[in-house]
């Protein structure tokens, strides 16, 4: 399917997510990872996506004169927006705990942007997911807190986690995307670009 057509491309994730590596794996596509450190600050500004839109172009930029003719790379941005506010990954358990409370019986979006950099263009799609969690008892996020250590994903959980099971009672939008990767979009775009 796709992986024949995109042949003469390499893909390059430029992610140390393993949920979107997986992703990738899973859409049956052929590629690389390269990773580079950036530190993610953004104009305090910019709202919901434009934030992952800066942050997803951003992480591209640090590959800048680096990419060959045939090379595609893939950079992503996830936030939990809430209360006109942009979630990250909490600094700590206090902070991962005050944020799960936060998102208790109530509805927050998902936004993930991502940025496809070649030498000739750059383009960026974003997709928000909104999510309904269930009242969370301070017991059930210890609980979570303790046993899953969500500290590496934004809004502080995953809700393909125990979390999402127990907690989420609604989600509109693609599920995938909660995870970290509107998959559907992505594919598309590739295979339009194919």
């Amino acid at each position: 399917m796709l992986r024949n057509k995109l042949e003469k491309y390499t893909l390059i994730l430029a992610s140390g997510s393993p949920r979107r590596q997986q992703f990738f794996k899973d859409l049956d596509l052929d590629f690389e990872i390269r990773l580079k450190e950036i530190e993610e600050i953004y104009p305090p500004e910019l709202k919901a996506h434009e934030i992952t839109n800066y942050l997803a172009e951003l992480k591209a930029s640090a590959f800048e004169g680096e990419l060959k003719p045939d090379e595609i790379l893939i950079t992503s941005d996830t936030i939990v927006w809430h209360n006109n506010t942009a979630l990250g990954k909490p600094k700590d358990e206090h902070d991962a705990f005050k944020i799960l409370k936060s998102l208790s019986n109530a509805t927050h979006e998902v936004i993930t942007s991502v940025c496809f950099k070649t030498n000739e263009k750059v383009e960026i799609l974003y997709e928000i997911t909104k999510v309904t969690f269930n009242e969370l008892s301070n017991e059930s996020i210890r609980y979570y807190l303790e046993n899953y250590k969500p500290y590496d994903k934004a809004g502080s959980y995953g809700i393909q986690e125990w979390i999402g099971f127990i907690g989420v009672s609604k989600i509109e939008g693609s599920y995938a995307n909660v995870m970290g990767m509107p998959t559907d979009k992505v594919y598309e775009y590739l295979n339009n670009l194919a």
